[in-house]
């Protein structure tokens, strides 16, 4: 009788005890563990990250982070944490975050236009990704990688075409730079390769005159008549004679690319740089800028006419009046050199 006495307390601590543990992991696992208001809350978690790193990012939108890592732990995820951007939903239990943690990497929509030069494109895209501009300049200089694929140190930045993409927050700078080849290549379709080649020029020419067409008008529905002016001065053998390929050489010269140059002076024409087309034959040795693709279409797909000169229409700003002739255009120019003396703008 008392041994019976002695089992049945151990059956009813054990129950007991195990109503308590059973209790508690309950509680681990499935009680409400957030602490924010929002409906949501998006978490980075960098590559390589550390139970620390992970604390520092959680603790944040968690009540208890203890709790958090105790589960975390009982389901394998402390020793394989993945890098990403995740959603955690309020009320979420530590079981919903460890597993959107471990399957729920979000991608992120990477944008990017109208970089003048690697380094601001790098800066563009570090913001966005978790790739830093330092790694991602290295990989968009490096040399081999340009020389296997058709580039040089002039044209690199024709490999990026403005868009939006998405991406995994996570990407590095490799894999960027790697999916944006991707994106070129698939870009370079046969219909746009066999109009370059009806114009007698490389998929990377076709960028570098259309980077000339977008810095000459923001107007969209004049660019083809734009890239049809410099295209007939191509085949005429005549100086492309552009002023943003000045404005891009002074910059280019003093490294400064923030300068702010509204009116090109005579002594600018004077520049020695590949760049300025005033004093060099043809094309540049690469785009000046980064055109939108807008105007790269607008080049395969330039407006036929028999213009050669164009200057700004002071009277539809934005837009320019065209010549046939330089009688006409002297003309037109005189009008555009009034009204920018009259507005004092000397630089």
């Amino acid at each position: 009788m008392y041994i019976k006495r002695i089992l049945l307390g151990v059956v009813l601590i054990g129950l007991i005890g195990g109503g308590i543990f059973a209790f508690m992991v309950y509680g681990t696992f499935f009680t409400p563990n957030t602490s924010f208001n929002n409906d949501e809350a998006i978490v980075f978690v960098p590559t390589d990250a550390t139970l620390m790193d992970l604390e520092e990012r959680l603790s944040p939108v968690l009540e208890d982070f203890s709790s958090f890592e105790s589960a975390a732990d009982r389901k394998g995820y402390l020793g394989n944490i993945k890098a990403g951007r995740y959603k955690i939903k309020k009320g979420m239990n530590n079981n919903e975050i460890v597993n959107s943690l471990r399957s729920g990497n979000l991608p992120v929509k990477v944008s990017f236009n109208n970089q003048e030069n690697i380094n601001d494109l790098a800066g563009r895209i570090a913001g966005q990704i978790e790739a830093d501009s330092v790694s991602l300049v290295v990989a968009f200089n490096d040399k081999e990688f340009l020389k296997a694929n058709g580039f040089d140190d002039a044209n690199k930045i024709s490999l990026y075409i403005p868009n939006s993409y998405e991406f995994f927050w996570n990407t590095s700078a490799e894999g960027f730079r790697s999916r944006m080849l991707k994106e070129y290549n698939r870009f370079w379709t046969d219909t746009r390769k066999d109009k370059a080649k009806a114009l007698g020029l490389k998929p990377n020419e076709v960028i570098a005159l259309a980077s000339i067409v977008h810095k000459e008008t923001a107007k969209v529905d004049e660019r083809p008549t734009v890239a049809g002016v410099y295209l007939n001065r191509l085949r005429k053998r005549m100086l492309l004679q552009a002023d943003p390929t000045v404005i891009y050489a002074i910059k280019k010269e003093t490294g400064n690319f923030d300068t702010i140059i509204k009116r090109v002076l005579y002594k600018d024409l004077e520049m020695d740089s590949p760049y300025n087309t005033y004093k060099y034959a043809g094309l540049p040795p690469g785009p000046i800028a980064m055109p939108d693709i807008t105007a790269i279409d607008a080049v395969l797909n330039p407006k036929k006419h028999n213009y050669y000169y164009f200057v700004a229409n002071v009277e539809k700003f934005g837009y320019h009046m065209f010549a046939e002739n330089l009688t006409q255009h002297n003309r037109n120019k005189e009008q555009y050199i009034r009204w920018i003396n009259a507005q004092k703008i000397n630089r």
